[in-house]
C-alpha cells in the first residue's frame, strides 16, 4: 500500500516459466538473484516458496555462494584486544596543557553558553504553546513544562495519567484557568475528528476515503480473478 493515497501496489502474477525456474533454481542460487531475474520483490520470492514449500539445500548453505556469516565468533578477532589487554595510557593523566591550537577551541571553565536562559525564563514551543523552564537538567523536555499545565495544577492538583489539559476555545494563547479542561485520551480523540471540521471539508475528507476504498476493492477482485 503506498503512503501517499492508500492504493495497494499490484500484485506479481506468475506465469508457469517463472514458477519453473523458481523449482530447479531456488535451492543452490541466492534468492536476490532470482528476484531480479524474474523481476518481483524478496518477498514475492520467499512468499512462493513457502507456498511451494522449496528450501536451500544444506551444500548451498554451507557454500560462500550463500553470502552468510558462518562463525560470528571468528569475524573480526585478529583486531580485537586479548582478554586481559592493559591499554597504554592507563593510570596516566591527561597533560596539564592544551597541546597546538587546542587551547583556543576550547571552553573555559564556568562557561556560560550565549543562548542560556536561567530558571523562570518562557519561550514559546514549535507547537505554539508557552513553556516556563523549571529545572535545569539540561534536558528539554523535562526542564521547559507548557504554563497552561502548571496553571490547572495550580487549581486542581496533578494531571492524572492519560488524560490532557486542553483549550476549550482552542486559543494557545488564551491561558486562563476558565479557558482550560482535562480530557481523556479518547475524548480528545472525539474532539478532533472530521466530524468537527467544517462541511465543506468534511465532503473532502469522506470522498477521498470513499475512493480509496473503491479502488482496493476493485483492485482485490481483480487478483482474485487472476487467481482462478
Amino acid at each position: 500500500m503506498t503512503k501517499s493515497k492508500g492504493i495497494l501496489k499490484p500484485r506479481h502474477n506468475w506465469t508457469d516459466e517463472q514458477i519453473a525456474i523458481l523449482q530447479s533454481r531456488y535451492a543452490n542460487e541466492r534468492t536476490a538473484l532470482l528476484a531480479a531475474e524474474i523481476g518481483c520483490g524478496l518477498h514475492v520470492i520467499y512468499k512462493m516458496a513457502t507456498k511451494l514449500q522449496l528450501k536451500k539445500s544444506e551444500e548451498f548453505l554451507q557454500s560462500a555462494d550463500s553470502g552468510r556469516i558462518k562463525n560470528l565468533t571468528s569475524i573480526g578477532a585478529q583486531y580485537r584486544f586479548p582478554k586481559g589487554h592493559q591499554p597504554a595510557n592507563k593510570g596516566k593523566k591527561m597533560p596539564g596543557f592544551a597541546p597546538g591550537r587546542m587551547a583556543e577551541t576550547q571552553y573555559a571553565k564556568g562557561n556560560v553558553p550565549p543562548n542560556y536562559l536561567p530558571l523562570g525564563s518562557e519561550r514559546y514551543s514549535k507547537e505554539g504553546y508557552l513553556q516556563r523552564k523549571m529545572t535545569d537538567t539540561g534536558y528539554p523536555p523535562k526542564d521547559w513544562v507548557p504554563v497552561h499545565w502548571l496553571l490547572w495544577i495550580q487549581h486542581n492538583g496533578p494531571i492524572p495519567s492519560g488524560h490532557r489539559v486542553c483549550f476549550k476555545d482552542r486559543n494557545k494563547k488564551n491561558i486562563v484557568i476558565e479557558n482550560l479542561e482535562l480530557l481523556s485520551v479518547a475524548e480528545m480523540m472525539k474532539r478532533n475528528s472530521r466530524h468537527n471540521y467544517p462541511a465543506e471539508i468534511n465532503e473532502v475528507i469522506y470522498a477521498r476515503a470513499s475512493l480509496t476504498r473503491h479502488i482496493n476493492k476493485r483492485l482485490k477482485n481483480e487478483r482474485t480473478e487472476n487467481d482462478k
